[in-house]
């Protein structure tokens, strides 16, 4: 029995009009190009001013004039202040704060999605205040309260990192909102039907709660690292020794000694700090888009 079976037609495409294309589809690709160069625009500058030989202001420009590599150089060897030991200072104090911030914070926005007790809006409307206020109004109490805990413990008085650290984690809280938001689009029946099955709320929150919030936890986490390494205000006040100084700290009291002559190894600086965000992202990428998609999945 033979079977016959019909030429299949080509399939055209019909291209829009350049007009309606443009009206319809064009902008957005102008309007994406517009940011992209202005997103651009200070980091080629920042590259081109660390790669310029004479690293002053007059002669950087978009694109270098000539390449070198004399400020890595000279930031690596430690002639213009202890740059390795404000790098390691910066990587011991992101990690930690960050870790510790985004822990604490799932703990209390899964007690404020999942259970309802006495205080439950009035502590979170208290949160969204204190999120509202900036760090410089509790400056003087901080750093009194600082002051008077190293008297008793010297470890986490002023001028060490262990007490700048237990100051930045007065800030732990303040990606509840954000995690609590994903803990809402959960649905409470996982909860349940985990909780009939023998879990307990531990349980549930380690084995089925937190594999559901990847891309959050992912977005906090980064968000938590990037918004320490800019910290300065704090830690120009409570870290005064070389050794003891951040990244943002170290780097500006360099600026500032001559900030002219010093953008070049300044812009190298900033290169090296943008090098471990750039690699952290494209790591964390990964799981907020998998965990976006498997999220998805089993919705």
């Amino acid at each position: 029995m033979s079977t016959s079976t019909a030429p299949r037609t080509p399939v055209t495409t019909r291209r829009l009009p350049f007009r309606r294309w443009m009206a319809e589809v064009g902008w957005r690709h102008l309007v994406g190009i517009a940011a992209m160069a202005f997103a651009a625009f200070p980091i080629l500058f920042v590259i081109s001013a660390s790669v310029n030989p004479l690293g002053t202001v007059s002669s950087s420009g978009l694109l270098p004039r000539a390449f070198s590599l004399v400020h890595y150089q000279t930031l690596i060897s430690g002639a213009r202040g202890p740059f390795l030991q404000w790098y390691l200072n910066t990587i011991i104090v992101c990690g930690i704060v960050a870790l510790v911030q985004v822990f604490l914070s799932t703990l209390a926005a899964y007690a404020f999605s999942r259970f309802r007790f006495s205080g439950r809006r009035i502590g979170l409307l208290s949160l969204l205040l204190v999120m509202m206020f900036p760090a410089i109004l509790a400056m003087i109490a901080v750093y009194t309260m600082i002051s008077g805990l190293g008297q008793i413990i010297p470890f986490l008085g002023l001028n060490s990192l262990p007490g700048y650290i237990v100051v930045l984690l007065g800030g732990s809280l303040g990606q509840v909102w954000l995690i609590k938001g994903f803990f809402d689009t959960v649905p409470k029946e996982l909860d349940e039907a985990a909780t009939i099955d023998g879990c307990t709320h531990w349980q549930v929150f380690t084995k089925i709660l937190l594999p559901t919030l990847t891309p959050i936890l992912a977005t906090t986490v980064l968000l938590a690292l990037v918004g320490v390494l800019s910290e300065f205000l704090l830690g120009s006040i409570f870290l005064t020794a070389d050794d003891k100084k951040t990244l943002a700290v170290g780097m500006y009291g360099m600026l500032l000694g001559d900030r002219s002559n010093n953008l070049g190894v300044f812009a190298a600086g900033s290169v090296m700090i943008m090098i471990p965000v750039i690699i952290l992202y494209q790591f964390l990428q990964r799981y907020i888009v998998g965990g976006s998609t498997a999220g998805a999945v089993k919705g």
